[in-house]
């Protein structure tokens, strides 16, 4: 007598063994392509969000107005970069601490790697490009830069100068002491802090 594993199904000439294996096989192909084509969507939902939410928006930057393609996403420092070409505004960190991107917003010294750029949408944008006078005279706080060699590479430079521009406009004759507190959100791999310190106390003189 035949088990049931080897009962052929009537008039079909396949076994029941034979015929479950066909019916598991199934199932898992369908399962595996159902995962694949959902892992495939979930993969590509983030650059079609991308691409939805890029749109042009009006800045106002080193008095000027500026209409730029912008994603919701980007940072003001991407945008000033590599969408407006002032790369006066250095990137170091990229994440808050180290104050190269340093830029004015209405007047107050911000990081720019940490501020969404559809966040400063009316305000007042300045950056180290910005600081010039007529026919390229240097602001007084570059310029005592300049004179007291505040400066080694010159690369944390640029957010330095905001930072103090931004202190001077707030306290025109400060100490050294509150200098030094106000420069210490901006670091300086070559070390020359003194001569920061030096330049804006010269700064403040002249102006």
């Amino acid at each position: 007598m035949e088990s049931g594993d080897q009962v052929r199904a009537s008039g079909s000439g396949i076994s029941r063994r034979t015929f479950l294996k066909g019916v598991v096989a199934s199932g898992v192909a369908a399962s595996s392509s159902a995962y694949l084509f959902r892992t495939s969507a979930a993969a590509q939902a983030p650059v079609a969000a991308q691409q939805a939410t890029e749109r042009l928006i009006t800045l106002q930057v080193n008095g000027a107005t500026r209409r730029v393609e912008v994603p919701h996403q980007e940072t003001l420092a991407i945008t000033l970069r590599y969408r407006l070409g002032l790369t006066g505004t250095k990137l170091g960190c990229d994440r808050a601490e180290c104050g190269n991107c340093t830029v004015l917003i209405d007047g107050v010294p911000r990081y720019s790697c940490s501020t969404l750029t559809h966040t400063v949408r009316g305000k007042e944008i300045t950056t180290i490009e910005g600081l010039a006078g007529p026919g390229g005279r240097l602001h007084p706080v570059q310029q005592a830069f300049v004179d007291e060699l505040g400066f080694q590479c010159g690369f944390c430079t640029p957010g330095m100068v905001m930072t103090a521009v931004g202190v001077l406009a707030k306290n025109p004759h400060p100490t050294r002491e509150q200098v030094a507190e106000a420069l210490s959100g901006n670091l300086c791999r070559c070390g020359t802090y003194p001569h920061y310190v030096n330049a804006v106390m010269r700064a403040a003189e002249v102006s």
